[in-house]
C-alpha cells in the first residue's frame, strides 16, 4: 500500500494537465505514492491523455460533478495514510510533495496541511485565511483583486502573508495534504459544493473536531489557474455565488436569506436548499 494518494479531479484542461502530471512523475517523489485522476466526463480527451502516463489511474466519473464529489470519489477508490488533493492546474517543483508529507509527519496534531502556492510569475496566490464571513470575504476580495491587478502594496502585503508558519482557518483545496482518518472522520467534502467554498467548509469540519490546519511557507507549489474558469466567467460566478449559498446556510444562517435575495435580484437562482 502507497504511503500517499494524490487525487486530481480533471475537467476540460487536458494541457494543464498533462503538465502536472509531469511534475509528479519527472522525477517522482520518493515517498510511496499512487496518482488518481478523476476525470468529470471532459470533452478534450483528458481521460484518454491521463493513461498514457505510467502508474496513473484514471477514474471517469460519467458526469461533471463538481470538484467535491470527484475528489471523494477518488479519496474513496484509495486507501493510503496521507492523501493529496492536488488541482490539475497546479505544478509541484521537485521535492515539494515529499517536503509536505515530511512536515505533516512531524505534528501530530495536524491533519490538514497547505502549501505557499504562487503564479506562473511567481506572485504569491491568497491560499489560507480566516473562517468565510461576510467581512472577511470582503477583506479577502480586496486582496485577490489588489494581486490580480499587480497592485505592488497588496502583493507585498500577500507576500508578507504567505512568508509566515500559520495555523489558519482554512487552506487551499488547490494543494491540500489531509490525514486519511481525519478525512473520513467527517465524511469527506461536502458534495452540496460543486466548486468552490468546498475547502473552506472541510477545513471547518476539520477543526471542530479539535484538530488542527497548518500553513507551511516553507513549501511551495505553482497555481496557475484553470482555462476551464477563465473561458466562462458568468459560469464560475454562478458556481461560486451557489457554494457561497450553501456554505451561509449552513455556517452563517442568519445571514443566508439576504444572500438568496441578492442572488435572485441577480438572475442566479439557488440550485441548493
Amino acid at each position: 500500500m502507497p504511503d500517499l494518494s494524490i487525487i486530481i479531479v480533471s475537467y476540460n484542461a487536458r494541457a494543464e494537465l498533462e503538465r502536472c502530471l509531469a511534475s509528479l512523475t519527472t522525477p517522482p517523489p520518493a515517498i510511496s505514492n499512487e496518482v488518481v485522476v478523476v476525470d468529470n466526463l471532459s470533452s478534450d480527451g483528458s481521460a484518454e491523455a491521463a493513461r498514457h502516463w505510467p502508474g496513473v489511474r484514471v477514474i471517469e466519473s460519467g458526469a461533471n460533478r463538481g470538484f467535491a464529489a470527484a475528489s471523494n470519489i477518488g479519496i474513496r477508490a484509495s486507501s493510503s495514510e496521507l492523501v493529496l488533493l492536488l488541482n490539475s492546474d497546479t505544478i509541484a517543483p521537485r521535492g515539494a510533495i515529499d517536503a509536505l508529507a515530511r512536515t505533516i509527519r512531524s505534528h501530530a496534531d495536524v491533519a490538514v496541511l497547505g502549501p505557499r502556492l504562487v503564479d506562473g510569475e511567481g506572485h504569491p496566490e491568497v491560499s489560507c485565511g480566516s473562517m468565510v464571513s461576510p467581512l472577511v470575504e470582503w477583506r479577502q476580495k480586496r486582496l485577490v483583486r489588489g494581486v490580480e491587478r499587480r497592485n505592488p502594496a497588496w502583493l507585498q502585503r500577500v507576500e508578507r502573508m504567505t512568508r509566515q508558519e500559520q495555523w489558519p482557518d482554512w487552506v487551499s483545496g488547490a494543494c491540500l495534504l489531509v490525514r486519511r482518518r481525519d478525512a473520513e472522520a467527517v465524511g469527506l467534502l461536502d458534495e452540496r459544493y460543486f466548486m468552490y467554498l468546498e475547502d473552506v467548509d472541510f477545513c471547518a469540519a476539520i477543526r471542530a473536531r479539535g484538530r488542527r490546519v497548518l500553513f507551511t511557507p516553507t513549501v511551495e507549489v505553482v497555481h496557475l489557474r484553470g482555462r476551464s474558469a477563465a473561458s466562462a466567467p458568468a459560469a464560475t460566478m454562478a458556481a461560486y455565488r451557489r457554494s457561497q449559498l450553501t456554505f451561509y446556510q449552513k455556517h452563517h444562517p442568519a445571514v443566508a436569506p439576504l444572500l438568496r435575495l441578492y442572488l435572485r435580484m441577480r438572475g442566479i437562482p439557488p440550485t441548493n436548499s
